[in-house]
């Protein structure tokens, strides 16, 4: 990585953007635990996702203007103030990026939707193996084929392999829980929790977490009592159905961020500099915090999946774990610009690798929840089938890295 003399970032070599991928790995693999964990803890999502937008955006300000540079500029290198006052001359660009962040917003919000209903593990595994098939497939092509097509496209095999494996998982591990459950899923769609707990001896809220082992009726029971929404008794093609339309809405999100910092379709105008990668992440971020607002003030009073209404004033006085959805803007937000930062050195396609983030979650998912803590044997072995399947796939992306001419930033 080095600074140019205008003090714009840039990622030069595959190292430096190996080393972007791994921190964004570890970013993008830990937000989605916190989110699922203050769901569980029954904070409206509306409430977490407000405050998560507003730090993802922050982080985006702060990358850009600190690393896209705010000294001085030329036209073949402009820095990211510079390119913020001609947007009549890139705007084709701009529009690109802001069509990125508008798939990642409503990405990310159906993600957090389905975190509820198909658990950390397989919600991750699903929406970054759709992410990688369809998103990495395009970007090798408008990366001009920039990384090795035989290592790329097998480690794709492999990520397809991840998500049958990943409904699989599902599937297995929702017999589990009805096998445990019996009949408890259908009485609690038709009676109160309260007279649920009391149906399955669980009383008080506060000791029921503490004295009911893990994974048993009672436990699962105490689970949905404290949770925002509420899944037990669901359809498992609801949560499915959640997941795959996150995925779709992610594989879109890096296409677009490519056309806008590359322009491979020239839309810009002869001597019109590409946007540089920081203008195009703000841009991107913008928008998907305006989208991320809109919708989530929308959802306060007119919510989906019966979550509880709230209000503006609620979520303004509501601070049970706001510190936790900050921080998780926060994290996903840097993780977000080191991805685009690595792909821009060393090609989107390669950079996709960072879908490998369900390896960090399914170990949150594990230690914070106990997920698959009483599952059965097929459970597990499909789970570790999955996880292996998915470390040769990003392996594999890693290995099909290339190294992008620098000229290629400029016009």
């Amino acid at each position: 990585m080095v600074a140019d003399g205008l003090g714009i970032y840039v990622v030069e070599s595959k190292g430096g953007a190996i080393t972007c991928m791994m921190l964004s790995l570890l970013c993008l693999g830990t937000w989605p635990a916190l989110m699922a964990l203050l769901e569980r803890r029954g904070r409206l999502p509306q409430h977490t996702y407000l405050d998560y937008s507003l730090t993802n955006f922050l982080a985006a300000i702060f990358i850009a203007v600190v690393f896209g540079g705010i000294g001085g500029s030329s036209l073949e290198a402009p820095s990211f103030i510079t390119q913020l006052t001609h947007i009549q001359d890139n705007w084709p660009s701009v529009l690109f990026a802001m069509a990125g962040g508008v798939g990642l917003s409503i990405g990310n919000l159906a993600t957090q939707y389905a975190l509820a209903f198909v658990g950390l593990s397989v919600t991750e595994v699903t929406t970054a193996s759709i992410t990688v098939i369809i998103g990495t497939s395009v970007n090798y092509v408008l990366d001009n084929r920039l990384n090795r097509a035989d290592i790329l496209f097998s480690g794709v095999g492999c990520f397809l392999v991840a998500v049958c494996l990943g409904s699989a998982v599902h599937s297995s591990n929702s017999a589990d829980i009805e096998g445990t459950l019996g009949r408890v899923s259908g009485d609690c769609k038709t009676v109160n929790p309260e007279d649920c707990q009391r149906l399955f001896g669980v009383e008080e809220e506060e000791e029921e977490m503490e004295n009911v082992h893990e994974w048993t009726t009672a436990f699962l029971i105490a689970l949905e009592h404290t949770r925002a929404i509420k899944v037990l008794g669901k359809s498992m093609v609801v949560g499915l159905g959640i997941t795959f339309f996150a995925g779709l809405c992610l594989s879109l999100f890096s296409p677009l961020f490519n056309l806008a910092t590359n322009d491979q379709w020239h839309t810009l105008k002869q001597g019109v500099p590409k946007l540089i990668v920081y203008t195009a992440f703000f841009y991107f971020s913008l928008s998907c915090f305006v989208i991320a607002i809109a919708l989530n003030v929308s959802f306060l009073y007119k919510p989906v999946l019966d979550s509880p209404r709230s209000s503006f004033r609620d979520y303004l006085n509501d601070w049970n774990g706001r510190g936790w959805a900050l921080l998780a803007g926060l994290i996903c937000g840097f993780g977000n610009g080191l991805q685009f930062m690595g792909g821009q050195a060393a090609g989107y396609a390669a950079a996709d690798a960072v879908q490998a983030l369900p390896l960090v979650s399914t170990f949150w998912g594990i230690y914070l929840f106990g997920e698959y803590k009483r599952s059965s044997p097929r459970t597990y072995g499909l789970l570790i089938g999955m996880l292996v399947m998915f470390a040769v796939a990003v392996g594999l992306l890693m290995a099909s890295a290339g190294e992008r001419d620098l000229v290629y930033l400029k016009s």
